[in-house]
């Protein structure tokens, strides 16, 4: 049997949902469109988004940490950094730092307070693609809050389309990003997750109630890195679909007011896996290059 995958789009000016008949749309009044044709919206409007830092082991390999993290943390995306299925994502000028984080979203369809893990997945209402995008220029601000860095406006595209969490296995899932058709990062939740999406729900939910509609972020394996004005990133999810997005530069100058954007040795350790002592002597030396 086919998986129902259920989306979002505009049409004529109003908001409608949409089915899928193969590479074309299916619209509730029953007009059928193509996939290229479509004004997306993301499949879902989260009143919060939360995010978790760390969760996949080739992480843990890449930045050589000498264990995997005890316990999962996480960070809020504010509801305005949405965005959807083939939306531009803008890097703000004077950037140059803006990373690609493929992810799975796990989609709340019942309200969570204090669930167990063992019950976690029964509030889920489906599953969806992401690219959890930062500006690492903005690293030494918000005192690690990630509010600059993860919760500019557009860094969260979710789509094209929610997958009912009753098709979908959460522990076999292959979540994959490529940059102008080339394979960038790859993990799979079986053999690659640190903590399980039921693990981070319950977590959550011990302090935070987690509502119909609320996304969280699970999390992106090895091999975020910067990506240029003009670049196409893809996340693609096995059984799930297939976000598309391409990159911009912002069309307006910052204001002067507030931090300005900044490379650290810091950034370039986060942005690019840079070990912390070749990121140091690079900023010593003035070099602040990304790798465009």
């Amino acid at each position: 049997m086919a998986v129902v995958r259920r989306a979002r789009v505009i049409r004529d000016g109003e908001v409608t949902d949409a089915g899928f008949e193969g590479s074309r749309l299916v619209l509730a009044d029953g007009t059928r469109i193509d996939e290229a044709d479509a004004e997306w919206l993301a499949p879902v409007e989260p009143g919060k988004i939360v995010a978790t830092h760390l969760t996949y082991r080739s992480r843990v390999t890449e930045y050589a940490m000498a264990a995997p993290p005890a316990e999962p943390s996480y960070f809020l995306k504010p509801p305005s950094s949405l965005s959807a299925h083939r939306a531009a994502v803008a890097r703000p000028r004077g950037c140059q730092f803006l990373n690609y984080e493929g992810e799975i979203a796990v989609v709340i369809g019942e309200r969570c307070v204090g669930v167990s893990e063992a019950d976690a997945l029964n509030h889920v209402a489906g599953y969806t693609v992401a690219d959890d995008f930062g500006v690492h220029d903005f690293r030494h601000a918000d005192r690690g809050s990630m509010l600059r860095v993860k919760g500019q406006d557009g860094f969260c595209p979710l789509g094209p389309a929610i997958v009912d969490a009753a098709e979908v296995d959460p522990e076999d899932l292959t979540v994959r990003t490529f940059v102008d058709g080339e394979l960038a990062q790859e993990g799979h939740t079986g053999t690659d997750l640190i903590f399980s999406f039921a693990y981070q729900i319950a977590d959550v939910s011990r302090l935070i109630t987690l509502e119909p509609g609320d996304v969280l972020l699970t999390g992106t394996p090895a091999n975020s890195r910067p990506v240029a004005p003009g670049a196409v990133v893809e996340v693609e999810v096995e059984g799930i679909g297939r976000l598309r997005n391409h990159i911009v530069e912002l069309d307006r100058e910052l204001e002067e007011v507030g931090v300005a954007p900044q490379v650290t040795a810091q950034t370039l350790h986060v942005a690019l896996a840079m070990p912390e002592d070749e990121a140091e002597a690079r900023i010593a030396a003035g070099d602040y290059r990304s790798s465009e």
